[in-house]
Formats: C-alpha cells, sequence, structure tokens
C-alpha cells in the first residue's frame, strides 16, 4: 500500500525539519509531499535539504502564498498522479502527532474510505489551547455538523487519511474554498457521497513554535461558507419535497 503524505508550509522553518524526521521515524515507507507557498523565511529551502538526507520526500515551490484550499488541492493532485494508495493530509507544527498514522493506515486496511484524526470522540482532545479557542472550536464543530447534517463530531480537523478511489469521488478540485473552511468543504462531500468515515481520537497540540496561521478572516470565511452551503442543501430539500424544482 503506497501511502503518500500531503504536509502544506508557510513560514515553517522552525517545524519543518523536525516533522519530517518524526513522520520518516513513525511511518519510514510514506511518502512525502511538501507544498510550500513560497515561504519568506525559507521553509523550503530546508525542506529540501531534509529532503536529500531522509529520502522519498518532494519538495512542491509554490509562486506563492495561495491558500489551503489551493495547496491541498495541488498536493492531492501529484499524490494520486504519483499511484497514491492512501493520501494522508496534516499539518507541520506538530499539531498533529506522525506516531497515529499508522493507526489511521490500519483503519483504512479495515475498511475505511476516510480516516479523520479528531477532537471530539472519546479519548480525544486538546491541550494548551486557551478557553475561548476551545469553545469556538467545539461549537463551531457541533454548528457545521448541525446545518450540513452531518455525523461526523469534527468536521474541520486536517489530520485525514484518504483512499484513493475515496479522494476521487469527493472531487476536491472543484471545491471553491481557499481557507479552512476548505476543510468542512470537504467533509460535507464525504458525507454526501455517504463514504465509510472512522473518527479515531487524536490529542491536539497547541504549536510551541512559529506563528499560528489561524485569523478572524479565516474563522469568517468558513462560518459563512458553513451556512450558505446549510442553508442550500435545506433549500434543495424543500424544493423536491414540495415539488418546486430539483
Amino acid at each position: 500500500m503506497r501511502v503518500v503524505i500531503v504536509m502544506p508550509t508557510y513560514n515553517e522553518r522552525e517545524n519543518v525539519v523536525g516533522i519530517l524526521e518524526a513522520i520518516r521515524s513513525a511511518v519510514p515507507a510514506a511518502g512525502v509531499l511538501v507544498v510550500d507557498d513560497n515561504s519568506p523565511d525559507g521553509t523550503g529551502a530546508l525542506a529540501d535539504e531534509a529532503a536529500a538526507r531522509l529520502g522519498d520526500v518532494t519538495v512542491l515551490h509554490r509562486e506563492g502564498k495561495a491558500g489551503l484550499g489551493a495547496a491541498y488541492r495541488h498536493g492531492f493532485t501529484v499524490a494520486l498522479d504519483s499511484g497514491a494508495d492512501v493520501v494522508v493530509s496534516m499539518d507541520s507544527d506538530f499539531s498533529h502527532d506522525p506516531t497515529v498514522i499508522p493507526a489511521m493506515l490500519a483503519a483504512v486496511e479495515g475498511g475505511a474510505d476516510v480516516v479523520i484524526g479528531s477532537r471530539y470522540v472519546q479519548g480525544g482532545g486538546t491541550v494548551d489551547w486557551p478557553l475561548h479557542r476551545q469553545f469556538l472550536s467545539r461549537y463551531g464543530n457541533r454548528y457545521a455538523g448541525w446545518i450540513l447534517g452531518m455525523k461526523v463530531r469534527d468536521c474541520t480537523a486536517g489530520f485525514r487519511a484518504y483512499r484513493a478511489d475515496a479522494l476521487r469521488r469527493i472531487d476536491p478540485w472543484s471545491t471553491t474554498a481557499e481557507g479552512y473552511a476548505f476543510l468542512t468543504e470537504i467533509t460535507r462531500r464525504i458525507a454526501r457521497r455517504e463514504l465509510h468515515v472512522v473518527e479515531t481520537p487524536i490529542i491536539f497540540r497547541d504549536r510551541t513554535k512559529g506563528t499560528s496561521k489561524m485569523s478572524g478572516r479565516i474563522v469568517v470565511e468558513s462560518m459563512v461558507l458553513i451556512t450558505r452551503l446549510g442553508l442550500g442543501d435545506r433549500a434543495a430539500a424543500w424544493r423536491a419535497r414540495w415539488g418546486r424544482g430539483a
């Protein structure tokens, strides 16, 4: 089973080498795609140096910062074109623990189409988050699940393993979100295509090095998209029920 890990980076010079070493230790046979948006701090060059030493690491040097969604769309394309059977998505700041990847891959081998590293199932959680961020994340996920009609507990989780044929069915290339809302857009498609989803517990640790990319604008983008999609789904269901259009 060929596994390729897609990891977007932007200004992660303090983390990128260490996370690549940790990935290689946790899953020695996996390939890694670092999708770097031309980080001004030299993250891409450091990743190149680590790639030469670790092997089976490819750095995709993009022209500039285009957002998380664009980075993942690019990385997924390259991963599938390279013959990946399973594609793993993860952050580069150690908030996602590479030692969980073998358990995620085992769940795929056990029949899951998508495995989500979840903070909000039994055994999962967050560490070193302020109370306001815990509140926003937990209840933002509940709102997303309610308005979109999804049973997934952690809709915004970025730590995932996709079976290659399932990822193709999701068609991430036709998504429109560029920020973290991309993850919720993908989760909605997973639910609508009735894929077999397994949520495995993770402990999400806040970064200790570098600067978070989360901002108020990103949160607003996510909530607006979630609401628009949810209301659109409900309107379509209403029209179908009452015979007033498709």
